[in-house]
């Protein structure tokens, strides 16, 4: 990874061993696993998996629990756990994408609440799987606090609340914080509110990434790398649904797609998922004196309500790493594979962490870097399987997918092994939405989408009581 000069979070140079891109911060901890070999030319399996992430990882796991003679490859480019899975916040969340009334208007209104209710439960699945499987992946549920810090924040905030409470969610579910709570939990400079979910974890995203190729070699799953699909191939009266990679083709009866945010890589799939990027920095551990200011004991994951929002952990050895959006958007879904972070982003994220906890603002960021996450035309994740064609996929995450993907994983099973089950009637299954507009419209709108969150941030900072027009601008052109 490259070495760079470093600046402490107050803006002063620094020496030390700062980096910017290369790998994430999670990989630069633990290092980089040991390269799998390359797919040794074309094969025949059950079930091909395209993209060794969690998504393509938990399918697999499941499938082979469920029906262990099943062949099952996976195909990955890089490496198992390069690309999101191993890059993201760390937030083992219940947090699901897009909008509640859209899912609703295709299997009702208790079809949503059932997802959200599977989306509760996948996140203690994965605690259960990591510790059954014998992975340490720095695994602490101590939930989530979203916080409010400026007038109109704080009115969105409450009126999530109450939008949440419209959609079967209880005291038990989220909740308001009192004052006194929320000092005790973590002190957050100008902080108006805040509210508490217990549904949310902290893990450490290579560790699992990690720990979940190696589950599911061992089940015998065989896991190619450094193995690039170029195109996806239904099935036809002349032949099986293939995978044409550049060491050969892998014929299957199902094909699944579990590139996320690489999706635009794959023959005729530019304009499916637009890669958006995501990008974070992590502080060196702090001490003792700077926690007692912040506290931050039982280690919630911490969000605010801004639209250009942060995400934010305190990792297991006592640094914070926080995320947000940086370069939003590369022309042509182009995207960044050595996951370099521009200056200006690295700036933009160490002035949010100072003006969240000052305290820590003689601390040095270590590490920066980003990754791609993928998002759909409507913004609503998705789950498929067509067994005509033996094609499925499933992504579309907008950056909640480290639980998602568990999900997705127990449903692709399902929807594999034809059975009808609460997971399969759930109502991401089989969405189909229209792709996103072509260059240079995708670019322009994607630009004018951040420019006018950002603008709107500047203006809510001002003190402003009520969401700005900017943001509601952006809604509209979002499509949200």
């Amino acid at each position: 990874m490259d070495g760079t000069g470093g600046r402490r979070l107050d803006g002063t140079p620094l020496a030390g061993d700062f980096a910017n891109g290369g790998v994430s911060f999670w990989y630069r901890q633990i290092g980089l696993p040991a390269r799998r070999r390359a797919l040794p030319g074309g094969r025949d399996y059950d079930v091909a998996i395209v993209g060794g992430g969690y998504t393509g990882m938990w399918t697999a796991y499941y499938l082979k629990k469920a029906q262990p003679d099943l062949r099952i490859a996976i195909l990955e480019k890089e490496f198992a756990g390069f690309g999101a899975s191993g890059r993201n916040g760390g937030w083992l969340s219940a947090e699901f994408a897009g909008s509640r009334e859209r899912y609703a208007r295709a299997r009702g209104r208790q079809a949503m609440i059932d997802l959200q209710h599977a989306m509760f439960t996948a996140v203690d699945e994965v605690i259960a799987v990591a510790r059954a499987e014998g992975i340490d992946a720095d695994v602490h549920k101590g939930g989530l606090m979203q916080v409010a810090t400026n007038p109109a924040q704080n009115r969105r905030l409450h009126a999530e609340l109450a939008y949440l409470r419209r959609w079967g969610f209880g005291e038990q579910d989220a909740r308001l914080l009192t004052r006194e709570e929320q000092e005790d939990r973590v002190r957050i400079a100008g902080a108006y509110a805040a509210v508490y979910s217990p549904h949310c974890a902290r893990i450490q995203p290579a560790k699992l990434a990690v720990g979940l190729a190696r589950a599911v070699e061992a089940l015998g799953v065989d896991v190619f790398e450094g193995t690039t699909v170029r195109e996806i191939r239904p099935r036809t009266a002349a032949g099986r649904a293939s995978a044409v990679t550049d060491r050969g083709t892998v014929t299957a009866e199902y094909v699944i797609r579990a590139t996320e945010g690489f999706t635009a890589g794959i023959k005729g799939q530019r304009r499916q998922w637009l890669p958006m990027n995501s990008s974070m920095i992590v502080t060196e551990p702090l001490g003792e004196e700077v926690w007692e200011r912040v506290g931050w004991r039982n280690n919630e994951l911490l969000g605010d309500e801004a639209h250009a929002y942060c995400y934010a952990q305190r990792t297991a050895d006592g640094r914070i790493a926080i995320g947000g959006r940086g370069v939003p958007y590369r022309f042509g879904s182009r995207t960044d594979h050595r996951g370099a972070t521009q200056p200006r982003t690295v700036a933009a994220l160490r002035e949010i962490l100072t003006g969240l906890f000052p305290a820590a603002s003689g601390a040095r960021v270590q590490h920066a870097w980003c990754g791609v996450l993928g998002v759909p035309r409507d913004w609503c994740s998705t789950v498929h399987l067509d067994h005509a064609t033996g094609l499925g996929w499933a992504g579309g995450y907008v950056g909640s997918g480290v639980t998602t993907t568990n999900l997705a994983g127990r449903t692709l099973r399902d929807l594999v092994l034809r059975r009808d089950t609460e997971l399969t009637a759930l109502p991401w299954v089989g969405r189909r939405v229209r792709q996103w507009e072509p260059e240079p419209l995708r670019w322009i709108g994607v630009q004018a989408i951040y420019t006018l969150f950002r603008a709107a941030d500047r203006h809510e900072n001002a003190r402003m009581s009520r969401t700005s027009a900017y943001a509601r601008i952006a809604e509209l052109i979002a499509g949200r």
